[in-house]
């Protein structure tokens, strides 16, 4: 599990809840619930974002949320190391000798590639499929993040509606004076309920997943790059130090320890 998407979520809770307890007091806690503002606010942003999506999309949307709390198995260092392992196995005994590695390998990615290589097919056409299946998944990625994007730019749109259907009901009741206030804060609410939706939820789930994708979509490259190198018949300690460079210069170090292609 992800501890810091867990954490941020329940500090975001906390200290919105900390801001309305210190000035309203647990007394006040109510004057934060409407429900007609949570109906207009929350309602119209999930139903606009139907419209904006296929149900397949939608649902899968939803369903991404849970995706933040996982700590993605994204080892890059542990990769280029795998990688120099197999360019040492392809050096001593020859490229046929990738297909029994690559039965005992859980990362389909990486598999194929390896099977494509094996199969002797061009290294042109190796690159083109697995960049197609990357992008491909890439796609699909977008389409959850755009899914979240969506929401965080319909909550404020639609707490702008609510806050403008009760000034309208305000300025409607405005021969008594005593009305004015408590109307004008449940119209202020819808735009509180939208600016949560969009900066505590949407957002936050929004960037993660771009994160995680960013992550992924690298650990890809260096598959790719790794493999075309193998296949081109490179020398491993050739090959370490150019996916070496995928990393930032504080791992390096770390994949030094650890990665040792042979010369």
């Amino acid at each position: 599990m992800d501890i810091g998407s867990l954490a941020g979520l329940l500090l975001c809770i906390a200290m919105f809840g900390f801001g309305i307890i210190s000035s309203a007091t647990l007394a006040g806690v109510h004057y934060y619930w409407d429900f007609p503002s949570a109906i207009i606010t929350f309602g119209g942003a999930f139903a606009a974002t139907l419209m904006s999506n296929s149900l397949q999309d939608y649902i899968s949307g939803l369903k991404s949320f849970t995706l933040i709390f996982k700590a993605p198995n994204l080892d890059t260092s542990g990769m280029i190391k795998k990688i120099i392992d197999l360019s040492n196995v392809a050096r001593k005994e020859g490229l046929l000798s990738l297909e029994e590695a690559a039965s005992d390998m859980d990362e389909p990615f990486l598999k194929k590639g390896i099977l494509l290589i094996v199969d002797g097919t061009d290294p042109d056409l190796v690159r083109a499929i697995m960049e197609t299946e990357m992008y491909s998944i890439e796609g699909r990625h977008k389409v959850n993040i755009g899914f979240w994007d969506t929401l965080g730019a319909m909550g404020p749109a639609w707490g702008m509606i609510g806050t403008l259907v009760g000034l309208v009901n305000m300025l409607y009741h405005m021969e008594d004076p005593s009305t004015l206030g408590p109307a004008m804060a449940v119209a202020l609410i819808t735009t509180l309920y939208g600016s949560l939706l969009a900066n505590m939820i949407c957002t936050p789930v929004s960037n993660k997943l771009k994160s995680d994708n960013a992550a992924e979509m690298m650990l890809k490259e260096v598959m790719i790059e790794g493999l075309l190198s193998i296949q081109a018949g490179e020398n491993p300690r050739v090959i370490e130090e150019k996916l070496k460079s995928f990393l930032a210069p504080k791992d390096r170090e770390t994949s030094d320890e650890g990665a040792g292609g042979e010369a």
